[in-house]
């Protein structure tokens, strides 16, 4: 994950509820990104889309956090506090890591945190479902 660089062309992958979104946007070398943006959050562009879309499953899980600064203190407290499972979703998402780091980090095989992540997953499913119940956008 990397602060994204404005670029020419971009267009809305996901639309989540409460200004949430996934845009495709091109790379100065014509490579895709996908770029998650969410209101009072950094910019943050990742190489594929489904390690965007894990990102924002992380995001709703936790109602929100803030990204800015976090080379520089680390992962966002409201990540850590919301569980081994949701933790390891969002080290997935994180440039130097895999599902396979982040087994061998935990002890536990890749199979276990692709079962972690399709929690929290469901998790934001479910809140972003609710949240569209009560006609929040």
């Amino acid at each position: 994950m990397t602060q994204s660089a404005t670029t020419q062309a971009e267009s809305i992958v996901d639309e989540y509820v409460l200004g949430v979104r996934i845009v495709e946007t091109e790379s100065a070398d014509g490579d895709p990104r996908y770029e998650f943006v969410a209101p009072n959050h950094t910019a943050i562009d990742f190489d594929d889309l489904e390690t965007a879309r894990r990102y924002a499953d992380v995001y709703f899980d936790v109602n929100g956090f803030v990204e800015e600064d976090t080379g520089t203190r680390g992962v966002p407290p409201e990540v850590v506090q919301a569980g081994k499972d949701t933790l390891a979703a969002y080290l997935v998402t994180c440039p130097w890591a895999d599902v396979n780091w982040v087994a061998s980090f935990y002890g536990t095989t890749p199979e276990e945190i692709e079962r972690y992540c399709s929690w929290v997953r469901d998790r934001a499913d479910e809140i972003r479902s609710r949240a569209d119940a009560h006609g929040l956008e």
